[in-house]
């Protein structure tokens, strides 16, 4: 599968202060083939999302504020199971702030096993920078507790302020990772997928992979291993020889390779003037005319003064000229293109801008010469 990118990229000569208009195209990889694995899961493999509420802790003064009440009465209530009574007119919480802790597991982890979690400020606090998580229930959509949670937050980013009112920052320092900071306590529920029948879905399903997945598991092990079931299941059935070792089955089935079928899409992005697309797309014969037409207006401001001994007035007049440059109109022909790299290589010999070429795209689509589809980002 060829992927096909056309930059429009702006360079500019700091001596002869021109900007030249380049049409680069890149082939960002050239991948024949990809693995099952890449391409499906298996069925009764599900996911979870998890959640948690919880508080960090050993801020330097960029926690919540007093106004921030929850965090205030979160931090009594973890005080009292410790034996600790504090008034809350006393308690100040600038060390301290209240955060959501999310993340997603499967139920093919087992207890014990550690992941990732995410950790967002939900109060005023100013960064979470060297704050610690204590420990924090994660809890499920049916409200059962699968999961702890615990450890210093990484946030990659800072923000200083001054007294002064100066503020310097980088990336955002109110929400942060704990790597390896869940901890697994109960499985989640859900079916095996070592039995003698595996169901595999698409990611993206599609009918032309399916069958490309079915056909490769049918020329590895034998016709009949699998049925295509539908754009989005095809089903499988454990050879003989791996009724002993299901998982080696699957291990090896992950590692197969098959052609993944895509549609004919180009992608235009307005804001930086990228066109992206597959190797299906075609471009039947057409002409393309181009023509730009540039209008200014110059301002000329004059004062009209009267005579020394007249009655009148200064009068300050603005005269504006409008002037008008047409720039020329350029026309190509292409007899029929096979890919974007022909339509690149034609569009730049008529100089045209990051605009106008992906005005002239939609225009293609709209005349009927593009055989895509066209996704405007």
């Amino acid at each position: 599968m060829v992927y096909e990118i056309i930059s429009l990229v702006i360079l500019r000569n700091r001596t002869m202060r021109l900007k030249i208009l380049l049409i680069l195209l890149v082939l960002v990889s050239e991948l024949d083939a990809q693995r099952i694995k890449d391409l499906t899961y298996f069925k009764g493999v599900n996911s979870e999302q998890l959640i948690g509420y919880g508080i960090v802790v050993g801020l330097a003064g960029s926690g919540d504020s007093y106004r921030s009440q929850f965090t205030v009465q979160s931090v009594i209530s973890m005080l009292k199971r410790f034996g600790i009574t504090v008034p809350e007119a006393n308690l100040r919480t600038r060390n301290v702030a209240a955060v959501m802790i999310t993340s997603r597991i499967t139920n093919l982890l087992k207890p014990g096993a550690e992941f990732d979690v995410s950790v967002s400020s939900m109060g005023d606090a100013t960064s979470l920078k060297g704050g610690t998580l204590l420990m924090t229930p994660l809890s499920a959509k049916d409200g059962n507790v699968y999961a702890f949670s615990q450890g210093p937050v990484s946030i990659g980013g800072y923000d200083i302020s001054t007294p002064s009112g100066s503020q310097i920052s980088k990336n955002h320092s109110l929400s942060g990772r704990i790597p390896g900071g869940g901890l697994l306590e109960y499985e989640l529920p859900g079916e095996s997928i070592l039995t003698s029948e595996i169901g595999v879905l698409l990611k993206e399903p599609d009918f032309t992979t399916a069958n490309n997945i079915s056909s490769a598991i049918n020329n590895e092990y034998g016709e009949g291993s699998a049925v295509c079931l539908g754009a989005g299941e095809v089903n499988i059935f454990v050879p003989e020889t791996y009724s002993a070792n299901i998982p080696q089955f699957i291990a090896d089935l992950e590692a197969l390779e098959v052609e993944k079928d895509v549609n004919a899409r180009v992608v235009l992005n307005e804001r930086t003037g990228t066109v992206v697309s597959g190797n299906k797309v075609k471009i039947l014969p057409v002409t393309i005319t181009h023509g730009s037409l540039n209008i200014s207006v110059s301002s000329f401001p004059f004062a009209s003064q009267p005579n020394s001994f007249g009655e009148g007035n200064t009068v300050f007049f603005n005269n504006l000229v409008p002037r008008v440059k047409d720039e020329g109109s350029n026309s190509i022909s292409i007899e029929g293109a096979s890919n974007v790299q022909e339509v690149a290589t034609a569009l730049n010999s008529l100089n045209v801008t990051p605009r106008d070429i992906i005005s002239i795209f939609q225009a293609l689509k709209e005349a009927g010469a593009l055989v895509a589809e066209v996704v405007i980002l």
